[in-house]
């Protein structure tokens, strides 16, 4: 099926497709869960048959395809896990279809990627790819497709804006704080994610969170920290530099406060974490009515916590607004709860009658939401981002 009959094709609703999807998902599990432990070189033979197919499609790849091939893998675990969870997976799937505009993506591209995908795990799975798996793979890249194709077919807006760095400043030899101001503001809510193209990493694109609700001045703080085997976050941090040019895309994820809500509010972050929370408690401040909120922010040291001060002075001017400090190892005795956030949070109680906004690395986000729903947590109180990309 080509892309252009892709917007044609008379797929089910999403509760009928919930559905239908219920059997193909564990086929689609279970199969990719047999080539999983060959996952870097199916991921080879993926990108090696799609650049076979389309030519062209190299351009819009970085050079070194290290940092890629990780991509790849994520996003096909991701959609694996979540393909009979339609609810939650096709509203990440449009504003990825709309986020693949920057890279200049065609309709033919959709086939191409769909030719290489489904072909490399077949040829990979042996005897195991039969016609029931390579009909649950073939149905749910289709729907896959689907939802992205469409979504960027119906975008009008930007496909990515321009931003100077304003402002770069070495909190600690791997975190910095660095301030963008883009040509025209761009149409985030507090607690999204923007990707970023760097001069230091061309091609390479970071994911990463504003520290601040939208400015009309189009002012955006980052809080960028560097990660083993983090090619553009090494970079930001040791070599941005006042007067370099960002290309920056549409804004990403789920994250926010439902303005509808009478609960009150618990935000748990870990990290740079701490970057969508500030946005969001900024963005609060800002509204007519703001619910009681309480926010534990961790790390495994005080040095860890390294924008509490800024949290803390929210705190004294919101009465609104209680920030709990949260460290593994409390050497120097500060006063802070110790242990992990998952343990100080739930030590707290299950939060049963509080919206829940969860902030920071997979494994924190995991421990934390994994431990909250043993404590009673209910889950659907939970919100958090369960895929973002380094």
């Amino acid at each position: 099926m080509t892309a252009e009959q892709l917007l044609t094709a008379d797929l089910p609703s999403i509760g009928a497709f919930r559905n239908e999807v219920s059997g193909m998902a564990e086929i689609v599990r279970s199969s990719y869960a047999l080539v999983e432990p060959q996952s870097e070189d199916l991921s080879r033979h993926f990108y090696t048959r799609l650049f076979s197919r389309a030519p062209e499609t190299r351009e819009l790849f970085p050079v070194n395809m290290e940092v890629q091939r990780s991509r790849l893998l994520r996003a096909l675990v991701y959609v694996a896990q979540m393909v009979d969870r339609p609810d939650e997976l096709v509203p990440f799937l449009e504003q990825l279809g709309r986020d693949h505009r920057k890279f200049g993506v065609l309709a033919r591209h959709y086939d191409a990627v769909g030719y290489a995908l489904i072909g490399a795990i077949r040829d990979f799975s042996g005897d195991a790819w039969t016609p029931e798996v390579d009909r649950a793979w073939t149905e749910s890249y289709r729907a896959v497709a689907k939802a992205m194709f469409t979504a960027a077919q119906a975008e009008h807006g930007p496909a990515s804006w321009l931003g100077r760095v304003v402002g770069h400043r070495r909190v600690g030899w791997d975190l910095a704080v660095i301030t963008v101001q883009t040509s025209e503001p761009i149409p985030y809510r507090a607690g999204q994610y923007l990707s970023v193209e760097t001069p230091q990493r061309p091609r390479l694109w970071r994911y990463l969170s504003p520290a601040n609700a939208p400015r009309p001045d189009g002012v955006i703080e980052f809080h960028v920290r560097a990660v083993d085997s983090g090619w553009v976050s090494r970079a930001l941090v040791a070599h941005s530099r006042v007067g370099d040019t960002w290309r920056i895309g549409p804004p990403m994820g789920r994250m926010g406060v439902d303005p509808a809500s009478r609960r009150e509010l618990l935000m748990v972050a870990g990290g740079t974490g701490t970057a969508p929370v500030k946005a969001l408690i900024e963005d609060l401040a800002a509204q007519p009515r703001q619910p009681r909120t309480q926010v534990f922010v961790g790390g495994r040291t005080w040095e860890d916590l390294y924008d509490f001060g800024a949290l803390r002075k929210l705190s004294y001017s919101n009465t609104w607004l209680d920030v709990i400090p949260v460290v593994e190892n409390d050497a120097e005795d500060s006063g802070a709860e110790t242990g992990t956030l998952a343990d100080v949070v739930t030590r707290y109680g299950a939060w049963a009658d509080h919206d829940v906004l969860v902030c920071g690395s997979p494994a924190m986000i995991r421990a934390t939401v994994s431990r909250m729903l043993v404590a009673g947590t209910q889950l659907d109180r939970i919100r958090y981002d369960p895929f973002t990309m380094d």
